[in-house]
């Protein structure tokens, strides 16, 4: 069926009529983040470009398997009309609306069992750059979920352009610690055991604290085992991006693999 927001011939009209709407809309920002979302059946009703030519041939170069997709949906624009509807012009001069999942979709996502690949937590992060690449991460490794507790958005529009699209390739959502779903909880924290000698399950969730200040008490208490990673006295820390990806790896390099569904 056919929506009021889809309806029509008129390109910028629908544009501004999503984003009136109450945050039912998700900026796609660049070539990539489209072309992931697409891939992903992300719900795509508007999607604009100053040259409908050269991202024709970005589809043709990088991504063949949505390039008809992206045919029918690409309206070319002027660039003063293309610079007015984003905040931040992408170098690929290419930017859409999404509709954004539903929440009980998610939760569903989440909610299944058996779960046969992690649920990553981001227990009250503070960076929007840090929470997208995570969740390009997350969706690389074909990890169930991104999860995030306290006041971040995950799907703020800086999330979603550091994700490049990727959040339709996952379920991303806000919960708190009580609602996170079941499965044993591997908080990373420096006093843990040494991640090395741990097998991690498929239907674990792997739990990381806030860039400055660690884990909540919530989630600490919630935790059935902490983990740490190995690193060099007199290191500090690491990114938060780079602690997932090792988490990740050290999960899919110990008998997981990325989920092909």
């Amino acid at each position: 069926m056919t929506s009021d927001v889809t309806a029509g011939s008129d390109p910028l009209g629908r544009w501004h009529r999503l984003a009136d709407g109450a945050g039912g809309s998700v900026l796609l920002d660049g070539f990539h983040a489209l072309k992931h979302a697409v891939r992903f059946g992300a719900e795509v009703p508007v999607a604009v470009t100053t040259d409908r030519r050269a991202a024709l041939a970005l589809a043709d170069e990088l991504a063949p398997d949505v390039r008809d997709a992206l045919d029918a949906l690409l309206t070319e624009v002027p660039q003063a009309v293309y610079a007015a509807l984003v905040p931040r012009p992408h170098p690929t001069a290419v930017a859409a609306l999404a509709l954004r999942p539903s929440r009980a979709a998610n939760l569903e996502r989440l909610a299944r069992a058996p779960r046969v690949t992690p649920v990553v937590v981001l227990d009250n992060p503070r960076n929007l750059g840090n929470a997208g690449a995570v969740i390009r991460l997350a969706a690389g490794f074909g990890a169930t979920g991104v999860v995030t507790t306290g006041t971040l958005d995950p799907w703020h529009p800086t999330v979603v352009r550091g994700g490049a699209g990727l959040h339709y390739a996952t379920a991303v959502e806000r919960l708190t610690v009580d609602e996170l779903p079941a499965g044993p909880v591997f908080a990373l924290d420096p006093e843990g055991d040494d991640i090395r000698g741990v097998r991690l399950p498929d239907d674990a969730l792997l739990a990381f604290g806030s860039e400055r200040s660690g884990l909540s008490a919530a989630l600490r208490a919630r935790a059935d085992h902490l983990l740490a990673l190995p690193m060099r006295p007199q290191v500090s820390s690491y990114n938060l991006a780079t602690s997932v990806a090792m988490t990740l790896y050290h999960w899919s390099a110990t008998g997981g693999a990325p989920h092909v569904p």
